[in-house]
């Protein structure tokens, strides 16, 4: 079977995360990011324990909207915990055995030419529109881009934002402090079915907290989504179970969920 799960914000919690979302003291942190030689993200021990058994005994694929590059910071990846697949840059790239699948990300490129109007394009249109960003822009692989707010927008902005992002083949999606514009054709749940038709294998349980994680979720039999997401917050995405803990004790409820079901499987 196949278990699915987001990163950031479902397993896997920055510095900024946990004191914005807060931390039971009884809980025990393991380090699992490393930037300029300071470590930046954290798992609970229990979670990580957890992850390492479930990827032992299954196919545990990682589905992130961090690129490749920011992918590979994850130490746990690289030491403890060995992949046969992830999914990076929100769908647009897959890692099969530690290499990028070429094919896929020019299929990828393919679509988008096809889908969507370019970045220029679309910022032109939000600024004709009167839509205008308090933030600083970051461009992800040329595949998309993102702000890092100082400030969220209104609602009604958000609403005209996403209004000239669908019209133009692109989408939304804030996620803390960042506002993501992903093309239409780059998709968690077209990457990850791609694998599971490609592994002969169900996708058994997925999580995930932002609005692109839905996109994958989909094709879980099991859902769960962290209590403090944007998905738990937003109007159209049902049948999932909501974790009773916020925050990165959340993520250790996740992976402990994942457990379960594999042993009733097995």
């Amino acid at each position: 079977m196949i278990f699915a799960s987001d990163l950031d914000r479902t397993l896997v919690y920055s510095k900024r995360a946990i004191e914005e979302l807060g931390i039971d003291d009884q809980l025990v942190l393991k380090p699992v990011e490393k930037r300029d030689d300071n470590w930046v993200a954290y798992m609970t021990e229990s979670s990580y324990l957890a992850l390492k058994e479930l990827s032992l005994s299954s196919l545990f694929i990682p589905v992130t909207t961090r690129t490749t590059e920011q992918f590979n910071r994850f130490q746990i990846f690289e030491k403890d915990i060995s992949l046969k697949y992830a999914i990076t840059s929100n769908g647009a790239n897959i890692i099969y055995q530690g290499k990028l699948m070429e094919e896929w990300s020019l299929y990828i490129m393919n679509r988008m030419r096809d889908e969507s109007v370019t970045q220029e394009e679309l910022l032109f249109k939000l600024k004709k529109a009167g839509l205008q960003f308090d933030g600083q822009m970051k461009q992800a692989e040329n595949l998309f881009f993102y702000f890092i707010l100082t400030s969220l927008p209104p609602a009604s902005d958000r609403k005209a934002i996403n209004e000239v992002a669908i019209l133009n083949g692109w989408r939304i999606s804030i996620q803390g402090r960042k506002l993501y514009f992903i093309p239409r054709a780059i998709s968690k749940g077209d990457a990850l079915e791609f694998i599971s038709k490609r592994e002969g294998k169900e996708v058994l349980a997925g999580a995930g907290d932002s609005v692109l994680d839905w996109d994958f979720l989909e094709n879980c039999h099991y859902r769960f989504v962290p209590a403090h997401g944007e998905l738990a917050r937003v109007s159209g995405t049902t049948n999932y179970t909501l974790t009773k803990t916020k925050g990165i004790g959340a993520g250790e409820e996740i992976i402990h969920q994942f457990l379960q079901l594999l042993r009733l499987t097995v």
